[in-house]
């Protein structure tokens, strides 16, 4: 397998402020990861960088084979799915969902003189029956449910059918009817052996959706541990990201952790 994500000794400094200081990760083919951490830690750092929205101040960065610096990002971006409440934040309330995922093809947010053929609207459509959100097409993206306005995202980011997906807190926000109808989404997709690469962030290990492989510990934005998941969601290595001791449980794939000796 190669590498498809590569971050060697990357630092990000904005003025006297490192937010990230010294991070080497590598996602290669076929994998799907998680990146964990408390708030700080640069997680979503990390996940802009992934996508070509943020470059380091030292170190190097490869993403698909280029190295950012030395490629026109425009064109590396057309290959990366990106969903994140930033991006979500641009969507026109006003916006029909069918076009929300529509515009994607262009990398814009709100339709405006493009023109899609009969493909684009039927991988739009599909895309949305994928993640059960097909029956809101001709709603307005502002009056959907939190739950219907992240698998909408998602279905988005899948528009041009990425090398790269990059899903950056897709829980956040959900109660816990649609974090789970997100994460048996999420499962399907990751089982899929046709999906791209994914990456996801979050704050809690509830939310890693069975199929994930791999998990990058981040605090105060270094790496505190990354690989395979059994190696890594460990009470010792979970205990030191978050500053308390846990305690961690795995059952029928799904993870948890909770205060010790609570």
């Amino acid at each position: 397998m190669s590498d498809v994500l590569q971050l060697s000794d990357v630092t990000l400094r904005r003025g006297t402020k490192t937010i990230l200081d010294g991070v080497s990760w590598s996602v290669r083919d076929g994998e799907r990861w998680v990146v964990l951490g408390p708030n700080g830690a640069g997680k979503t750092t990390v996940l802009q960088m992934a996508a070509g929205r943020l470059f380091p101040s030292e170190g190097t960065v490869h993403i698909l084979g280029e190295r950012l610096g030395a490629v026109d990002t425009w064109e590396l971006r057309t290959r990366i799915g990106l969903a994140s409440a930033a991006l979500a934040d641009r969507i026109p309330g006003g916006e029909a969902v069918l076009d929300v995922v529509l515009t994607a093809s262009y990398g814009v947010t709100g339709r405006w003189r493009e023109s899609y053929d009969e493909y684009d609207l039927s991988r739009a459509r599909d895309l949305l029956a994928a993640f059960a959100v097909d029956h809101l097409a001709d709603r307005k993206f502002g009056s959907l449910s939190e739950g219907e306005r992240k698998r909408v995202q998602i279905a988005r980011a899948l528009m041009t059918d990425p090398e790269l997906l990059l899903l950056d807190e897709p829980a956040a926000g959900l109660d816990l009817g649609g974090r789970e109808e997100l994460m048996a989404a999420l499962a399907e997709l990751a089982g899929d052996s046709r999906s791209p690469v994914i990456v996801l962030v979050t704050h809690h290990v509830e939310e890693i959706p069975p199929g994930f492989g791999h998990a990058l510990l981040m605090r105060g934005g270094k790496v505190e541990a990354a690989g395979p998941l059994e190696e890594v969601l460990t009470p010792q290595h979970l205990s030191r990201t978050f500053g308390l001791d846990l305690e961690v449980e795995r059952h029928r794939g799904r993870w948890s952790a909770r205060a010790a000796g609570r």
